[in-house]
């Protein structure tokens, strides 16, 4: 099977440059590009943006630029835009992959170890399997614990479907996962048949599978380059 790796990111965001901050000597999109570049499963590689520094310090770890539409990075563009954008740019040039390794540039939680193992559920079971992606175990923010705000100010559940009694220990709840934006393996042919998925990332599909990881840091603040840095340090290795 062929395999893509895409690795997308955006110059307009909320901390300018975000992509390629420097982080112990590299930008943050190194770390995970590198854990990409690094998976034997993968066969190419290519980096979807509308920003030339993003684009240029791709370039240096090999990754093919698609340069994507202003139309396309703005604050409101969907994921699936640039994806759709750059499996319509690689069939220019005779590539469909079968998966395709989508890598955010705004991550550095990734390992290459893991991107190989996803890969692989995925290879083996490609008929069945729409997309594995890595997941983190998270009850404090569980949707039983949820709330809403009601037009009068007050506070309501954020499921109101819930029935029984609801313990106020989170250990006590069902474990809730939610979706890393570190990397997602997904099945081109789900993608490109249309079918409905499971929103809001309806392009995975139907059948998603759990990578089940520790944590996942998603950079969007000052503190959170903290918080990688910490990472980088315990977990990286050239």
């Amino acid at each position: 099977m062929h395999v893509t790796a895409l690795l997308t990111g955006r110059g307009n965001s909320t901390l300018p440059n975000k992509n390629v901050i420097d982080i112990l000597g590299k930008p943050v999109l190194y770390y995970a590009a590198k854990a990409a570049k690094n998976s034997v499963l993968v066969n190419d590689w290519y980096c979807s943006s509308d920003d030339g520094k993003i684009l240029e310090a791709a370039e240096t770890l090999g990754y093919k630029r698609i340069l994507r539409p202003k139309e396309l990075a703005l604050p409101a563009s969907q994921h699936i835009e640039c994806i759709m954008h750059a499996l319509e740019m690689l069939k220019l040039q005779n590539i469909t992959p079968d998966i395709l390794v989508v890598i955010l540039a705004n991550n550095v939680t990734v390992k290459s170890k893991w991107i190989t193992e996803c890969i692989e559920q995925m290879q083996y079971n490609y008929d069945r399997i729409t997309a594995v992606v890595p997941v983190y175990e998270d009850n404090d923010h569980h949707p039983l614990r949820a709330k809403i705000l009601n037009i009068d100010g007050t506070l309501s559940m954020y499921d109101n479907n819930s029935k029984g009694v609801i313990s106020s220990n989170r250990q006590d709840l069902s474990s809730c996962y939610f979706l890393s934006h570190n990397f997602w393996v997904l099945n081109v042919n789900n993608i490109l048949s249309n079918k409905p998925g499971q929103p809001p990332w309806t392009f995975m599909g139907d059948c998603i599978y759990p990578y089940i990881v520790d944590e996942s840091i998603d950079i969007h603040s000052e503190q959170d380059l903290l918080f990688a840095k910490m990472w980088i340090e315990a977990n990286y290795s050239e």
